[in-house]
């Protein structure tokens, strides 16, 4: 049974190769979601780059905007952005699915070649076998990790904290800073303090100023002409 397995062993290794990819690309997708989801548990204290940049982002928006109008959409455009490295998780989803098609298009192709060939059924059946096996594979994978389902309680976990928990907490903020912004100002302002005029000293003259201001003259001319001018007017 092997020695047909490995009849056509370059089209057999191709074959596995584009299967065990797509499997591989269907379990890493599983793992991160799984840790985002993990992670989406204890967001306060989510160490995790792509976790903190959205709640960053949001905090930014509600400062900005004071309401985000759709908090899904938001989400969901998060979502999309996950990456591996450079490559989105949506991007590994339609690679997985590609390679298991062009796994079974290599079959398709060693068992055409078998024909042409003029093989049995038996020596060409390995690679029916193989096609079927490795479909199997891939929707048993694919069902165990499920990542629709994981997409969407990290959907649901991030909607809830962003909407419950995050929102009342930059409003509660915000409402704190209002009421300590008056009693910092007024802290700074310093205190006025009334004025007492008997507390005032006056400078006291000497007995040379007092001199000077007896021999010197009360009034100029000058000053005595524009009195006796402001006097007429008042009496007229």
């Amino acid at each position: 049974m092997f020695t047909l397995f490995f009849r056509h062993k370059n089209y057999m290794i191709a074959i596995l190769m584009l299967l065990l990819l797509s499997i591989i690309c269907q379990i890493v997708m599983g793992v991160i979601y799984h840790k985002l989801i993990w992670e989406t548990e204890n967001m306060s204290t989510t160490t995790n780059r792509n976790l903190q940049k959205l709640k960053l982002k949001f905090s930014s928006c509600r400062q900005l905007h004071e309401t985000v109008p759709n908090v899904p959409v938001f989400v969901d455009k998060f979502i999309n952005q996950i990456r591996v490295g450079r490559l989105p998780l949506s991007f590994l989803k339609h690679v997985s699915g590609q390679l298991t098609l062009l796994a079974v298009l290599v079959a398709g192709i060693g068992a055409c070649m078998g024909i042409i060939h003029n093989e049995n059924f038996f020596q060409i059946a390995p690679f029916y076998l193989i096609s079927f096996l490795g479909l199997y594979c891939y929707f048993a994978v694919s069902s165990l990790v499920d990542i629709p389902g994981k997409i969407k309680i990290l959907r649901t976990n991030l909607i809830d904290y962003l909407e419950n928990h995050l929102s009342s907490r930059l409003e509660q903020t915000k409402l704190d800073m209002r009421i300590i912004q008056p009693e910092s100002s007024a802290e700074k302002e310093p205190e006025k303090k009334a004025v007492n005029f008997a507390d005032i000293s006056l400078p006291k003259h000497t007995e040379k100023d007092e001199q000077d201001m007896e021999n010197s003259p009360a009034f100029t001319s000058s000053e005595a002409e524009e009195l006796e001018l402001l006097l007429k007017e008042f009496l007229t």
